[in-house]
């Protein structure tokens, strides 16, 4: 064994490892997007299926083996479905990756406490709101689904734009960087979630899970019902006790 490992390093190039890196890049990416999601659980069931194949053909048991195998076509196609979400987030994070996350972090930084000023009035007054805050996944596809505002953030604006009867209020804000984009925005509605029976019918929560499965958007609620603030990042919906906690959360996940 010592010998065939010494004769696999000997012929061990540049290439060899570069694909290593690759594979190792690739797993990685995608264990990232699945964590702290539903799909965790399911990776594990996956990940247990693939070690009973190795086992099956370690030890030649033929039954198992001929079993997992006619069934790991359909595990490819249900691995798909299930991690249709992620996968989707995955090839839309390579196609929008770019050096601007910090310039936009940081202009987003300088009007931040307005926005969370406009959130903690909103939450007080029982006015619901739905905000979209863009991370490196463009939301203009959302945009363009609503009205365009292209100004810069302001408590004022984000309050107005949400107050009853305005004809903006139902839908989203989107916000890039220092400026709203866009306002009275559709946004999907999710497959599939856990939330807690207290967000069955509510709408503003779901469509905040349903974005945040297909981008890597942070989307803050604000409950008409409750006046309660939630904050869904990666298809998860967490609930906010104040703009403090808010704040801390938003920005951790931003600056990841």
């Amino acid at each position: 064994m010592f010998t065939n490992i010494t004769t696999t390093l000997s012929h061990f190039t540049l290439t060899d490892a570069l694909d290593i890196l690759l594979v190792a890049f690739i797993l990685y990416s995608f264990f990232l997007l699945i964590k702290e999601s539903g799909a965790y659980q399911m990776a594990i069931g996956v990940a247990v299926i693939v070690l009973l194949l190795l086992i099956a053909r370690w030890g030649k048991f033929v039954v198992t083996n001929w079993l997992i195998r006619n069934f790991i076509t359909y595990l490819i196609i249900a691995v798909i479905i299930l991690f249709q979400g992620e996968i989707r987030r995955f090839m839309a994070g390579i196609g929008s990756r770019s050096f601007r996350k910090p310039l936009a972090l940081r202009s987003f930084q300088e009007k931040i406490e307005d926005l969370f000023l406009a959130v903690d009035y909103l939450s007080q007054k029982k006015i619901g709101a739905l905000i979209a805050i863009e991370k490196e996944i463009s939301l203009a596809n959302y945009a363009d689904r609503g009205t365009k505002i292209d100004a810069f953030l302001s408590k004022d604006l984000v309050v107005s734009l949400f107050f009853p009867h305005s004809p903006l209020h139902d839908g989203a804000v989107i916000v890039q960087g220092n400026k709203i984009m866009a306002a009275g925005c559709l946004l999907p509605l999710p497959a599939s979630h856990n939330l807690g029976i207290e967000f069955l019918a509510r709408t503003r929560h779901l469509a905040a899970v349903g974005l945040s499965q297909e981008t890597d958007a942070a989307v803050i609620v604000v409950s008409e019902e409750t006046g309660g603030i939630s904050l869904s990042t990666r298809g998860v919906l967490k609930g906010m006790q104040d703009k403090d906690q808010l704040k801390e959360y938003l920005l951790e996940y931003l600056k990841q």
